[in-house]
């Protein structure tokens, strides 16, 4: 696979950034459908529209504005990618994993990913928060890795580890923090296929048996580039569906923004416990 962009693709973004927000970023966020109301509680925020960037990939899905919001948040000072590009809106892997890489050109060590998913695990309710624990890629296993094509070792090492992907530290810290504000908190796996359909009953079944607990359409290539950069990456799946694995329950976008909505505020309550100890 040819790389998409160079080294100064990257570089060149980041400058953009700079420009419009000089402070360091100590922790980045990418916010999922239904879950850009975080972005509105940052104090005196720096807001860059994706399309100012150049070759920042557009976001085209309902429930992604499609912007970067910069600024202090709970006294950190934050970044947060408010909409990201998939594999099913048409772009490559390298290309829904560029804004990793220019997070990645402005120093930012910390990422905490967040989307809407379809829960597999029949112990999970709609509105339940998921952290990762670790996740199935069945599109990088299928051939479709982010890291594919020529490694620039300036970005990382061509083999790295994914065997903890998701930050073990961080992780006890949000079981601490969601046991404090006596949120309810199911851990587990999650998977990522490239949509856009909804699973059939029969992947849920397959799913199932292969000891997924939620499934989406995004996050895992973006964690597959911050652990190849070397960000230390916590995760969170909003439970917003659950997957049906009998085909007696249609899954409809507008039913996940809606639970999205719901699942939000609990987020931010957990994300502003989690942020000041990361």
């Amino acid at each position: 696979m040819k790389n998409t962009f160079e080294y100064a693709d990257y570089e060149r973004a980041a400058d953009v950034i700079r420009n419009k927000f000089s402070e360091p970023i100590e922790v980045a966020l990418v916010l999922g459908s239904g879950l850009g109301s975080l972005a509105d509680e940052i104090e005196n925020p720096v807001i860059v529209p994706y399309q100012d960037i150049p070759k920042w990939p557009l976001s085209t899905v309902s429930g992604h504005k499609g912007r970067l919001v910069m600024g202090r948040w709970n006294g950190r000072t934050v970044l947060v990618q408010q909409g990201r590009a998939h594999l099913y809106e048409g772009y490559n892997p390298q290309e829904i994993t560029f804004a990793i890489r220019v997070m990645q050109a402005l120093g930012i060590q910390k990422l905490v990913v967040t989307n809407a998913a379809g829960g597999i695990n029949k112990g999970f309710s709609a509105g339940d928060i998921m952290m990762i624990t670790d996740h199935i890629s069945f599109v990088a296993m299928a051939g479709l890795n982010p890291l594919c094509g020529p490694n620039d070792e300036r970005l990382g090492s061509r083999f790295p580890d994914m065997s903890q992907a998701y930050d073990r530290a961080y992780c006890d810290l949000t079981k601490k923090a969601a046991k404090k504000l006596g949120i309810l908190l199911q851990e587990g796996v999650y998977a990522w296929l490239s949509g856009p359909t909804y699973e059939t009953p029969a992947e849920i079944r397959f799913l199932q048996t292969a000891g997924v607990d939620a499934v989406g359409m995004s996050t895992v290539p973006e964690v597959i580039v911050a652990r190849h950069a070397g960000m230390r990456v916590l995760g969170f799946s909003g439970i917003t569906n659950m997957g049906s694995d009998d085909g007696e329950v249609k899954a409809m976008h507008q039913d996940v923004l809606n639970a999205a909505e719901t699942i939000g505020p609990k987020m931010i309550l957990l994300l502003k416990e989690i942020l000041p100890k990361m």
